[in-house]
């Protein structure tokens, strides 16, 4: 059984689809309890500290300026509202990396678009005075567009321990270093803000919330999680086919299993002290995988677990641009454009969402089909996303009946907003709403009227590897039925 908002199936008789194929009749019942709240800024980008260097990865300049226009429209177009600078390079380059010029760029560009940064601080082997001035520097001139600080990354991975000096193994030599930096930041910054332990998988987050909540300094608890892992046959040393890739990206398996267990050694550990996660790195797959990590197929799996996580009460994600990978939202191509892969419309699609109440979502699944639903409130709109993760010969597309028996439609049209493309396998023709993302012009899609029963009802037909999102008006909602218990860690 899923947790939270899940579908409720109810399944008839196989019918035409029209393509030929067979289409198969699912109910989905929404229901009237709210649940957790969606931070306005849960989509985001993780880049590595050295992308902030001028010239770094073959950039002309600075990556990060406002006079990037194709930067700033990719942002714009994809819906990205947090900016998080961190990854492996923090240890590494902060010399380079943490010069004003640099900073001064990043937080222009920042400023242009309106979003705010999560900017990490070194951590091995570190002096607290440099970190302390930069953190006075950014606070001083650019606080507003400060979300917090982060010390250093994946503490509990390498290369911390195979550090000659000052290595890291266990969480108890973690802390005090850490301390450290902030301690001096807090001397530069009383009112600085953190945010950590920023690890690998779901270590160390329970003891960090644990140990620091109590200072008010922590916004929020992160972790790291590529569930994917390396792109590697059975962890092996040959590389993962792309049918392979997509076929675990897009199983059932994943909700059931890596997400839940995941989900039960952090999100679930921080929430009794009254603090929730964000996934401060996250991508399919280590590196990624060409004709799956930069196609249809991500952008089908990054929906659903944005949905995923969200109706758990994570706060957000930061997918990581480690440049120029093929699980990478923005790259450079050849001629040095920057671009973005499909996964970008699965962050547009979701920003669509943020700043609502997910809703409760019954699931009786007679037919195994392998989709998943979600529900969001709005004052206004309920909003219902439907993935169909069926792919291959097969495949079955889905007639979708979308009630809501306990919310008022209030009579205006329903709308739809189709993320699809040719096959699920296209890394080109991918588009939410008939458009796709591009550096040049802002994003067009457009929402297509639904077929609705009595006011009661809504009708869509779901393409096999596709996905949905339904908009239906209904009366003005009021968040009062959120459950009391989880208030202080979800408004």
């Amino acid at each position: 059984m899923f947790f939270g908002c899940i579908a409720f199936f109810t399944v008839s008789s196989a019918q035409s689809g029209a393509d030929g194929s067979n289409t198969t009749q699912v109910t989905v019942k929404v229901g009237n309890t709210p649940g957790y709240h969606i931070p306005t800024d849960f989509t985001g980008i993780s880049f590595e500290v050295d992308a902030i260097i001028a010239g770094h990865r073959g950039v002309d300049g600075y990556f990060f300026r406002p006079s990037n226009i194709q930067l700033v429209n990719l942002f714009k177009n994809s819906g990205l509202r947090s900016l998080r600078i961190g990854g492996s390079t923090v240890d590494r380059f902060h010399d380079k990396a943490h010069n004003r010029q640099s900073i001064d760029s990043l937080f222009a560009f920042a400023k242009t678009l309106g979003i705010k940064i999560i900017y990490s601080l070194p951590l091995l082997n570190a002096a607290a005075e440099p970190s302390a001035a930069t953190a006075k520097y950014i606070a001083k001139n650019y606080g507003d567009l400060l979300e917090c600080f982060s010390i250093g990354n994946e503490p509990n991975c390498l290369p911390y321990k195979e550090a000659k000096q000052g290595a890291i193994f266990t969480y108890e030599e973690y802390l005090p270093q850490w301390r450290k930096i902030a301690a001096a930041v807090i001397a530069s910054v009383p009112d600085a803000k953190f945010t950590g332990p920023d690890a690998g998988g779901w270590n160390w987050t329970e003891e960090f919330a644990r140990d620091e909540v109590a200072t008010g300094r922590i916004l929020f608890i992160t972790h790291h999680q590529y569930p994917g892992g390396k792109p590697l046959i059975n962890s092996g040393k040959n590389p993962m086919p792309a049918d392979t890739a997509i076929r675990n990206m897009l199983s059932k398996d994943l909700l059931t299993g890596q997400y839940s267990f995941i989900w039960s050694k952090a999100d679930a550990k921080v929430h009794p002290y009254g603090l929730r996660c964000r996934l401060t790195e996250a991508n399919d797959y280590l590196g990624g995988i060409a004709g799956a990590s930069n196609a249809l197929s991500s952008a089908l799996w990054a929906l659903d677990y944005m949905q995923w996580q969200a109706e758990r009460g994570l706060a957000g994600i930061n997918f990581h641009n480690n440049q120029w990978l093929k699980t990478c939202t923005v790259y450079m191509d050849e001629e040095g454009n920057y671009l973005a892969n499909p996964k970008a419309l699965a962050i547009r699609a979701f920003d669509m969402l943020s700043g609502g109440y997910v809703m409760p979502v019954f699931v009786s699944d007679e037919a195994n089909i392998n989709l998943t639903a979600y529900a969001v409130k709005h004052p206004d709109y309920l909003y219902v996303t439907v993935i169909n993760k069926e792919y291959g010969a097969s495949a079955r597309n889905v007639r979708i009946i979308v009630s809501a028996p306990d919310i008022t439609f209030t009579g205006g049209e329903a709308k739809s907003l189709f993320l699809q493309a040719p096959e699920v396998g296209s890394t080109s023709g991918v588009t939410l709403g008939g458009d796709s993302i591009t550096n040049f012009r802002e994003w067009k899609g457009k929402w297509v009227d639904c077929q609705m029963i009595d006011n009661k009802d809504v009708i869509v037909i779901v393409p096999k590897s596709s996905a949905v999102i339904i908009r239906i008006p209904t009366s003005i909602f009021h968040a009062d039925g959120v459950q009391s218990a989880r208030k202080k860690v979800l408004i």
